[in-house]
């Protein structure tokens, strides 16, 4: 929601969606520019502090970070504001997005990942479908700057309920904690033993600390154990976020909706979603038990079902949107692509906890995080001249033919070489 000059107290959310398709490609780039900043290149120290310092006062903190500038974002008078704001208000922002897997990771034994994978993601595949749906009727009633403020103060309740309810899950931090309390209490008794974890060394905040901060980076470049399953998932990602922009020029141009009810047909993907993570995670545990315990490439088979979901599915919304066919038929293709999606996505992620220890879990998190955003926003910006030249028919046929090859190919190189790659990625890990 950023255009050039001062940001009107009357912005219609629906004037700044078909902007992506006029031919004003500076309005294009404003927009996107927007959304760019929000990138979580915050990842690559999130994820790392939280392997030192622990899952709960990194989320904390970042959460309170998100509140203040995402607050000021409604506040903000000039598109430079919004900008700035947008870009440190991320900061806070990317902190689930990186932790989400250490937490997993922590707390879920790997024979039950699947299962926790799919909790996390029915609140993580909704929100990209219902927020839109919150934006489009909010920026009709009251003023655009109220899409800010009512998230803010979802953001405090959420704060205050993890006050009280969120607890430490590393193990690290929370050994340190009771070595802590067992140092206090010795304090003052003559000859006492020093009592210390294996993890609280001399240099643990100069070479330790440095290392982690440098870890996600290393693993972005040189751990192909991280790269495939991230490219994978990065790509999945950016498919759904280009079908996500072309929602409202779709529905409100060729079938005539207004701004509300177009932004309701985004529940087509909220329903696949959750189709899709019922699915999953007896399909990852099932295969995981079923064949033979503890090699993360028995993550790998059910995400073939990607490969050929994906494909029907954009198939059917692009070429029954381009040809009017009723409105249910669009969702339907809808549907089937998110199935695929999440299943695909949430294997490969399985993959990644799998292959690290829960230590470097949420490093190896954080670059899949970094990938699947940057393609999260540079998908929507080529869609808008792919769309003009290719239409929505052929468009969408070029990405489900991509999407066939990568999301088939993907999973037999896991499955025959990922003890290999996986054995290049972890050596020399501490």
């Amino acid at each position: 929601m950023i255009i050039s000059g001062t940001l009107p107290q009357n912005l219609n959310i629906g004037e700044i969606r078909t902007s992506l398709y006029d031919n004003d490609t500076s309005a294009d780039i404003t927009l996107i520019l927007g959304i760019m900043v929000y990138v979580h290149l915050h990842t690559f120290v999130l994820a790392p502090l939280s392997e030192i310092y622990g899952r709960v006062t990194v989320l904390q903190y970042a959460n309170l970070i998100y509140l203040v500038f995402n607050t000021a974002c409604g506040f903000a008078q000039t598109k430079e504001q919004m900008l700035a704001f947008r870009f440190l208000s991320g900061i806070g922002g990317a902190a689930p997005q990186a932790l989400c897997n250490g937490v997993l990771a922590d707390t879920w034994r790997k024979e039950e990942c699947g299962e926790g994978q799919a909790i996390y993601g029915n609140f993580k595949w909704d929100s990209p479908c219902v927020a839109p749906i919150c934006g489009a009727y909010i920026s009709q009633g009251v003023s655009w700057r109220w899409i800010f403020r009512a998230t803010s103060i979802f953001t405090v309740l959420v704060q205050i309920t993890a006050l009280f309810f969120l607890r430490q899950t590393f193990g690290p931090a929370i050994l340190a904690k009771k070595a802590k309390l067992i140092r206090k209490a010795l304090k003052g008794i003559r000859n006492k033993v020093v009592v210390r974890t294996e993890y609280e060394t001399g240099d643990r905040f100069s070479k330790i600390l440095r290392k982690r901060l440098i870890l996600p980076f290393i693993m972005m470049f040189t751990h192909p154990a991280t790269q495939a399953p991230s490219i994978y998932r990065a790509y999945l990602y950016g498919v759904m976020y280009l079908m996500l922009s072309a929602f409202p020029p779709v529905f409100e141009e060729v079938y005539g909706m207004d701004v509300g009810p177009a932004s309701l047909n985004y529940l087509s993907m909220c329903l696949g979603f959750m189709i899709g993570l019922q699915i999953s995670h007896p399909l990852m545990d099932g295969a995981y038990d079923n064949l033979e315990r503890g090699l993360p490439e028995f993550r790998v088979p059910p995400m073939l079902i990607a490969g050929i979901l994906c494909p029907i599915g954009l198939f059917i919304y692009s070429w029954t949107a381009q040809a009017g066919a009723h409105w249910i038929a669009p969702n339907i293709g809808c549907v089937i692509v998110a199935i695929g999606m999440i299943i695909g996505f949430q294997c490969s992620q399985a993959y990644t906890t799998d292959a690290y220890e829960a230590k470097y879990a949420a490093s190896a998190a954080a670059v899949g995080a970094f990938m699947r955003t940057m393609c999260g926003f540079s998908f929507p910006l080529f869609a808008v001249q792919m769309y003009k030249t290719l239409g929505l028919g052929w468009g969408n046929s070029l990405l489900a033919f991509m999407t066939l090859g990568l999301a088939l190919v993907s999973p037999v190189l896991l499955w025959f070489h990922g003890p290999k790659l996986r054995a290049m990625s972890t050596k020399g890990l501490l």
